[in-house]
C-alpha cells in the first residue's frame, strides 16, 4: 500500500493544477446541488416497530391531522387571559394561525378549554398537514407575524412542540474551531504557510460533506445532529490526517529530500497510517447500522462520508497542495514565538532522543509499572458516575432561557404542570361509540401518574385520548408511566373492547431510548470486532489490538463518566451553561464510534513509529522511547485540534450539540494524552518484544500491508532514489 500511495502523491504533486481544479470544481457542483435541492435536515427521532410509531403510522392513515408536526403557542397575560380583550387578541391569532400554509387546523384554547386554573395562560396547538421535517421555513417563520394582534394587547406569547421558531447562533461554533486549530498548527510548525494547509484542505473536504448532507435530506431525512458530528468530524480529521502527512514531509525537506520526493515518501508512510486510521473511524461510524435505527444509520453514513472525503483530500489535495508551497511549508516564521519550533521539528529528524516527548517516554518506560496502575485506576474512579446514567432526549426544560421553547415550557410549568409539556397521545382502536372512548379516559385518569385523560377526537374506528402526566417529560416518572399503562392495558380496555396504543413525542423519546440502550452490546461487539480485525491486519499482531481495544474501553468509561456527571448532576454546569438533564439517547453509542474511530487513529500513528524503531534495531523498549517521543508532538497537536473542535460546540445554544461537543471533546483529550501516549507506552515497555507476537501461519499468509513503509524504502533504496534520512 505504501508504494501506490508514494506514486499517488508524486502524481498529484506533479500534476497540481489540474488536481486543484478537480476538487475547485467539485465544491462548486455540490454546492449548486444542495442549494437547488432545497433540502432540510430534522430534529425528529423515530424507530421502526416500536409502539410509538405504530401509533404515528395510524393516526396517518385515520386522523392526518394529528400525525403530523404541531406547534403549541402559549398565550400569558399579566391578569385574567380571558377577559374581553385579551379573548379578542387571542381569537384574532389564532384565526390567523389557521391559515398559514400547511396548517390542518388550531385548537383554540378557549374551546378547548386549554387555560389554566389560574387563568394566567392559554394554549393553542397549531397541527401541520405534513411531518415537522417537511414544515417549510416560510411557514415557521411566520408563526410570530402572526401572533402580533396578541402582542399588541399585552399578551405574551411563546412557541414550543415539534415546530418552532429557533433562534440562529450569531457565531459560527466550526469558525471558533478552526481559529484554535490555525493557532495550534501555526505554534506546532512555527510557520504561517505550514499551519494553513491543513486548515485549507479540511474546508475542502467540510464544504463538500455539509452540502453533500443538504443534498440528501432533500431525498431521505437527515438528523440535524448528523450535520453537526459531520461538521465536527470533517473539521478534526480532515485538519490531522493532514498534519500527520505534512509533519512527515517538512522532516523529509530538512532531511535533504526534494519536495517531491517528499511528499511522495510523507504519502508512503505517514499516509500509510493515515488510510488504517480513516478505516477505523469509518468502520465504528458504519457499524452505526446494525443497530437497526434508520436515524442513527444516516447518522452514522453521513458521519463516515465526511471522514471518507477527508482521506481522499489528505490523499491528493494535499500533496497538490505542497507542489504549491515546494520549500516554503519547511520555512520557519522570524516572529520569536514561532521559531521555538524550529529547534524541535529538526531535532526530530536528527536526535528524536532529545525531544520532549523522548524524555516524558523514558520517564513512563522507567515508572511503567505504577504509572499503569495510576493511571487504570483513575480512569475507573472517573468513569464511576457512568452507572447512573440515564438516557432521554433533552428538551425544552434543558435549553437556555433565551430560547422561546424553553420560556413556553416554564410558563406552562409554573400555572398547568410539567406534564402538559408533553401529553401523551394514547389511541383506543376498536372503538364504535364514544362511550367506549370516554370510559377508557376515565379509566386511564385513575392511573398513578397521570394528572388527566381527555377524548380529543373520535373518528373512523379510533378515538385519541390526550394524557396529562403529572411529572415532566424527561422525568423517570412519566417513563414509569408510559410502562405502567402499557403493562396494565389489558385490565383497562377489559369493558370496552378497545385496544390502547400509547405514543406521542413523549413516548416516542422513551422508546427511542430503550431501543438505543438495548442496541448499545451488539453494537459495541460488532465494532469492535471489526476494528481487532482491522488492526490485527495492519500491525500483523494479536496483542496490540486487544491493548487499543483496552484502552479504549477505559477512554471511554471516563468520558461517560464525565458527561453524567456535568450534564446530569450539573457540575460545572454554570460554567459551561447547561442545566440538568438526561444524557442524550443516541449519545453512548455515537460516543463509542467516534471515540474508538479516534483511539485507533492515535494508536496507529503512535504504535506504527514504535515498530518502525522496533523493525529497525529490534529493542523493545527503546523502541517504545523512540517512537512514542517522535510521535508525541504530532498526536498532542492532533488531539488538542480535535478536541478544540469539538468543545468549539459548547457555544450552540442546543443542548444535544453542547452535550455531544463535551464527551467527543472530554474523549479525544483522555484517549490521546492519557491512554496512547501514557498508558500504551508503559504497557508496551512491561510486555517487551513479545507485544509482536504472530503465529507463524499468519505471517505467511496475511498480505503485508507494510504500514511503516519498509518495503517502500527497500525498493527505492535498489533504484537508487533514496538519500540518508
Amino acid at each position: 500500500m505504501s508504494t501506490h500511495l508514494y506514486r499517488l502523491a508524486r502524481w498529484c504533486f506533479h500534476r497540481r493544477k489540474r488536481v486543484l481544479a478537480v476538487w475547485l470544481l467539485l465544491v462548486v457542483a455540490v454546492i449548486g446541488i444542495a442549494k437547488a435541492s432545497g433540502g432540510k435536515t430534522s430534529d425528529t427521532f423515530t424507530v421502526p416497530g416500536t409502539e410509538s410509531q405504530h401509533v404515528t403510522s395510524v393516526l396517518e392513515k385515520k386522523l392526518p391531522a394529528a400525525s403530523g408536526g404541531s406547534t403549541q403557542v402559549v398565550f400569558a397575560a399579566g391578569s385574567d387571559i380571558t377577559a374581553a380583550h385579551y379573548k379578542a387578541a387571542v381569537d384574532q391569532a389564532v384565526t390567523r394561525l389557521s391559515h398559514l400554509p400547511q396548517v390542518a387546523a388550531v385548537a383554540n384554547p378557549y374551546q378547548s378549554k386549554a387555560v389554566s386554573p389560574d387563568k394566567r395562560i392559554a394554549l393553542a396547538t397549531v397541527y401541520y398537514t405534513v411531518p415537522a421535517p417537511e414544515v417549510k421555513s416560510a411557514t415557521v417563520d411566520k408563526l410570530e407575524p402572526t401572533v402580533a394582534a396578541a402582542h399588541s394587547a399585552g399578551v405574551e406569547v411563546e412557541f414550543s412542540g415539534t415546530v418552532y421558531p429557533q433562534a440562529t447562533s450569531a457565531a459560527s461554533p466550526e469558525l471558533v474551531g478552526v481559529v484554535v486549530a490555525l493557532v495550534i498548527l501555526v505554534l506546532t510548525f512555527g510557520s504561517l504557510v505550514a499551519g494553513g494547509l491543513p486548515i485549507v484542505t479540511a474546508l475542502f473536504g467540510v464544504i463538500i460533506s455539509m452540502m453533500g448532507m443538504t443534498a440528501l435530506a432533500a431525498v431521505t431525512d437527515i438528523a440535524s445532529a448528523a450535520t453537526s458530528v459531520g461538521a465536527m468530524l470533517g473539521i478534526s480529521c480532515g485538519i490531522d490526517y493532514a498534519l500527520f502527512i505534512l509533519s512527515r514531509y517538512r522532516t523529509h525537506l530538512l532531511a535533504g529530500l526534494t519536495p517531491r520526493e517528499a511528499a511522495g515518501r510523507a504519502a508512503g508512510t505517514a499516509g500509510s497510517s493515515v488510510v488504517f486510521a480513516a478505516l477505523s473511524v469509518v468502520i465504528a461510524l458504519c457499524g452505526l447500522a446494525v443497530v437497526g435505527i434508520p436515524f442513527l444509520t444516516t447518522m452514522g453514513l453521513a458521519a463516515a462520508g465526511s471522514v471518507l472525503v477527508a482521506l481522499l483530500i489528505a490523499l491528493t489535495l494535499l500533496p497538490a497542495a505542497l507542489g504549491f508551497a515546494g520549500h516554503r511549508a519547511a520555512r520557519f516564521s522570524r516572529l520569536p514565538i514561532l521559531r521555538r519550533a524550529l529547534p524541535a521539528t529538526r531535532t526530530a529528524a536528527d536526535h528524536p532522543e532529545k525531544l520532549a516527548g523522548t524524555r516524558w517516554a523514558a520517564w513512563v518506560a522507567r515508572r511503567r509499572v505504577p504509572v499503569l496502575v495510576a493511571g487504570v485506576i483513575a480512569l475507573g474512579v472517573l468513569a464511576i458516575p457512568a452507572a447512573s446514567m440515564n438516557l432521554g432526549l433533552p428538551g425544552a426544560s434543558s435549553r437556555p432561557a433565551s430560547d422561546t421553547s424553553r420560556r413556553a415550557y416554564d410558563l406552562t410549568t409554573e400555572h398547568l404542570g410539567a406534564g402538559y409539556n408533553g401529553s401523551l397521545a394514547v389511541v383506543a382502536e376498536n372503538v364504535t361509540k364514544p362511550a367506549q372512548a370516554q370510559q377508557d379516559a376515565a379509566a386511564l385518569a385513575k392511573v398513578p401518574g397521570v394528572a388527566s385523560a381527555k377524548v380529543s377526537t373520535v373518528t373512523h374506528g379510533i378515538a385519541l385520548i390526550s394524557v396529562v402526566p403529572t411529572t415532566g417529560p424527561n422525568d423517570q416518572a412519566t417513563t414509569d408511566l408510559v410502562h405502567r399503562i402499557r403493562d396494565d392495558r389489558t385490565a383497562i380496555e377489559a369493558d370496552t373492547g378497545t385496544h390502547l396504543l400509547v405514543g406521542g413525542a413523549t413516548a416516542t423519546n422513551i422508546d427511542v431510548s430503550s431501543k438505543l440502550g438495548s442496541a448499545l452490546p451488539v453494537f459495541l461487539v460488532t465494532v469492535v470486532g471489526l476494528a481487532f480485525i482491522l488492526l490485527t491486519f495492519a500491525f500483523r499482531t494479536i496483542l496490540v489490538p486487544l491493548k487499543s481495544i483496552v484502552g479504549f474501553l477505559l477512554s471511554v468509561g471516563a468520558s461517560f463518566g464525565a458527561e453524567v456527571a456535568v450534564f446530569q448532576w450539573g457540575w460545572l454546569g454554570n460554567v459551561l451553561g447547561v442545566d440538568k438533564s438526561q444524557t442524550l439517547s443516541f449519545l453512548p453509542i455515537i460516543l463509542l464510534a467516534i471515540v474508538f474511530g479516534l483511539s485507533s487513529d492515535y494508536e496507529v500513528f503512535v504504535v506504527s513509529r514504535i515498530k518502525e524503531h522496533f523493525t529497525k534495531h529490534g529493542d523493545a523498549r527503546r523502541a517504545v522511547v523512540l517512537g512514542t517521543g517522535q510521535s508525541a508532538r504530532v498526536v498532542s497537536a492532533a488531539a488538542l485540534i480535535m478536541a478544540a473542535v469539538f468543545a468549539s460546540f459548547l457555544f450552540t445554544s442546543d443542548p444535544i450539540i453542547k452535550s455531544i461537543g463535551f464527551s467527543f471533546s472530554i474523549g479525544v483529550l483522555i484517549d490521546a494524552f492519557v491512554v496512547r501516549l501514557t498508558l500504551v507506552p508503559a504497557l508496551m515497555a512491561i510486555v517487551g518484544e513479545k507485544i509482536w507476537y504472530h503465529p507463524r501461519w499468519y505471517g505467511k499468509h496475511v498480505p503485508d500491508p507494510d504500514i511503516e513503509g519498509e518495503k517502500l524504502e527497500a525498493s527505492l533504496r535498489e533504484e537508487g532514489e533514496l538519500t540518508s534520512v
